[in-house]
């Protein structure tokens, strides 16, 4: 018989069965796929920056008018700054209420629905309240920022002498849910004055006018949706704002109205505030069981080969905590997720390729790279890392593993004998091999084996799944390796 092709395509795939993976990826963890190819994603190192002893919801990175770059990140109770040369300057405004690190069950009153459940026993259908999350913008060169918990809207002019912390903005709008700058130069408070669906915004070019008067463009709008507004970001020249329910775009129109409102889809709100981000011309954020995409014209369900896995995964408790990410070396959108109570797992999806991946990662916020030379992402304990760089992963397992492969028909027992490996490197990766002779019948395992060109290999079965894991810290390739089977009969 011929040599077989283990030929599988890029991403992962993990809806459905089992048998509905067949010839697909169905588990992965720190690879991608570039060009038809699996390789590891990079690696990372520490920045060597002062451990800030709690998660980070909130993180922005950029640069001020002198060229200097800064680092801007929040937790529940805080907002530091790290310059270009590692410096942690705590500038956490004076009074700022602080939050929840963590989304807790609001038990209280008013904090389940009236009448479930019987009287005596355990309650039902508590709430929980989210974790503090940050949203943070520039205006100019200066920080602005806004945490859930606090709601007030903040300013840092860059002084660390001191330090000068950030100062809540003169006249603006308290109890808000965020803020985005428009590219218009207009600051948005969202949620603002503790209405959940209350867009205000500035004077133009001044953050301190709030009051709508014939001399300013300051005004504010009440978008008519059903939950609370979520988060707002820029995209195509325009302000997209995405509630729990949909997605709104607010246009510049000038006086007298200034800003016109223009629901852009609907039934496609977004899981967190921090759940979207915005790349390449387009706007990507997951959604209570799918993921979507804006580029302009109307919000589109972003197609899915992960959903199963992701969102049967996901601690629904804890979603306040999602966070998206993007890394434009890589085409990629990256959102982290709690399996448990903090995030501990990713999923990505490559807008340049279309396919996805998935695996485990402790990571709660970060920023893309462009102001700093690599992405930044910070853990759960507030530890901050370059990333995409070397092959550090801290020893976790760097692997891919296949759904089932039928060999032959799938109706012939096939004795495999030897492997034909595809590496750039020999030697750089192991496979496994795990084979049943039934769908749900017992599985066996052979290997791991270390590559050779052949490989001997032993093994017999209707089909079997193929483990890739690499066994050096480098980065390696894999492509499409071949087999050796001979057909036994049917059994």
């Amino acid at each position: 018989m011929p040599l077989v092709p283990l030929e599988i395509p890029p991403g992962v795939y993990a809806n459905g069965t089992d048998m509905q993976a067949t010839g697909r990826w169905l588990d992965a963890s720190l690879v991608r796929w570039t060009d038809g190819t699996m390789r590891p994603i990079g690696g990372w190192s520490d920045r060597g920056v002062t451990a800030l002893g709690a998660a980070v919801r909130g993180a922005h990175a950029w640069r001020d008018n002198s060229g200097d770059r800064w680092l801007a990140v929040g937790t529940f109770d805080a907002l530091r700054v790290v310059s270009a040369s590692n410096v942690l300057t705590d500038i956490t405004p004076v009074g700022l209420t602080s939050g929840l690190e963590t989304a807790a069950a609001n038990g209280g009153f008013g904090g389940g629905f009236f009448g479930v459940g019987f009287y005596g026993t355990p309650r039902t259908g508590i709430n929980f309240s989210d974790a503090t999350t940050w949203s943070m913008d520039n205006w100019g060169e200066y920080l602005v920022a806004c945490s859930v918990s606090d709601g007030g809207l903040y300013e840092w002019q860059l002084d660390t002498v001191g330090p000068t912390p950030a100062a809540a903005i003169s006249g603006a709008p308290t109890g808000c849910l965020g803020l985005v700058v428009t590219p218009e130069r207009f600051l948005f408070a969202l949620g603002a004055g503790g209405d959940p669906r209350k867009v205000a915004w500035s004077d133009k070019e001044d953050n301190t006018t709030w009051t709508a008067a014939a001399t300013n463009e300051a005004g504010d709008f009440l978008l008519p949706i059903p939950g609370q507004i979520m988060c707002g970001k820029v995209v195509r020249g325009q302000t997209i704002i995405l509630s729990d329910y949909d997605a709104w775009a607010a246009t510049y129109n000038g006086p007298p109205f200034v800003y016109g409102f223009e629901r852009v889809g609907s039934a496609c709100g977004v899981v967190s505030r921090n759940a979207a981000a915005a790349v390449n011309g387009a706007l990507y954020w997951m959604g209570d069981g799918s993921f979507y995409v804006y580029s302009g014209g109307s919000v589109q369900e972003l197609p899915s080969d992960v959903s199963d896995l992701v969102f049967s995964s996901l601690n629904s408790s804890q979603r306040s905590k999602v966070y998206a990410v993007a890394n434009t070396e890589f085409g990629e959108v990256c959102w982290f997720y709690p399996e448990s109570t903090e995030c501990d797992r990713y999923v990505t999806y490559n807008y340049q390729e279309g396919h996805w991946a998935t695996g485990m990662i402790d990571r709660t916020a970060g920023v893309d790279r462009g102001v700093f030379g690599k992405p930044i992402w910070v853990s759960s304990g507030g530890t901050i890392y370059d990333h995409e760089t070397g092959q550090n992963y801290d020893g976790a397992s760097v692997y891919a593993e296949s759904g089932p492969i039928s060999i032959g028909a799938g109706d012939t027992v096939m004795n495999v004998t030897h492997l034909l490996p595809d590496e750039e490197t020999q030697g750089e990766v192991t496979t496994t091999f795990k084979t049943r002779f039934y769908p749900q019948g017992d599985e066996y395992t052979y290997g791991p084996y270390t590559m050779s060109a052949p490989t001997s290999i032993r093994f017999t079965g209707r089909q079997v799944r193929m483990r890739v894991e690499g066994a050096t810290l480098s980065d390696w390739r894999w492509g499409i390796p071949r087999i050796d089977a001979k057909p036994m009969g049917r059994r």
